[in-house]
């Protein structure tokens, strides 16, 4: 299936861009009533919030974590096609989505929220506006259709591309903000955060 398939309206998939269209709904009906803001505080949308220490950063539309959430469609993609194998490529793109709708939801608890102050770099994390979450789900169900099209090993390859260059680039990754979520370490947090 190609890329221009996804947008094909044949009779099997004639309701998967309204069933994706209701996830954006609910997602931003959600976070709104988890007290999420609309747009960022300082009353602007920018395209690119390209600082992780600023009050910008997860507020606008897209900033370096973005690049993480195209990687989640990639993991997605491959979980997704190894243990449902049978359904739909279409519909595990909105499988995908939904599920990264749900960790938008969770990653915006107060919980979690607090739990990124204390255990990652995030130490100002307020948590993201509705329009950023909406552009991470948007990002992964990219990444998922990228993976799609990439197949297993190119895949595979920027996966680890990216995940580099994040390292590089914001001394985080996607990987090591699961581990540092999960199981911080002290070490790794006082490097990211430039002091050793």
């Amino acid at each position: 299936m190609g890329f221009n398939d996804y947008f094909t309206s044949n009779q099997r998939a004639q309701w998967l861009w309204p069933a994706i269209a209701a996830v954006f709904v609910i997602t931003a009906y959600q976070l709104h009533n988890q007290g999420r803001l609309w747009i960022c505080s300082c009353g602007q949308i920018l395209l690119w919030a390209g600082d992780i220490w600023s009050s910008d950063n997860s507020q606008h539309l897209f900033d370096p974590y973005s690049f993480t959430h195209v990687l989640h469609g990639f993991l997605f993609f491959g979980l997704l096609a190894w243990s449902i194998p049978r359904l739909s490529p279409l519909w595990r793109l909105w499988l995908a989505v939904s599920i990264e709708a749900v960790w938008e939801i969770i990653e915006n608890s107060e919980f979690i929220i607090q739990r990124y102050r204390e255990a990652t770099l995030a130490l100002g994390y307020e948590g993201d506006t509705v329009v950023n979450s909406l552009s991470d789900i948007l990002l992964c169900g990219l990444g998922f259709m990228l993976a799609r099209q990439l197949g297993f090993r190119r895949s595979l390859i920027l996966f680890v591309a990216a995940e580099l260059v994040l390292l590089i680039w914001i001394r985080d990754s996607l990987i090591l903000n699961i581990v540092m979520l999960i199981y911080p370490i002290e070490a790794v947090k006082v490097w990211q955060m430039g002091l050793s």
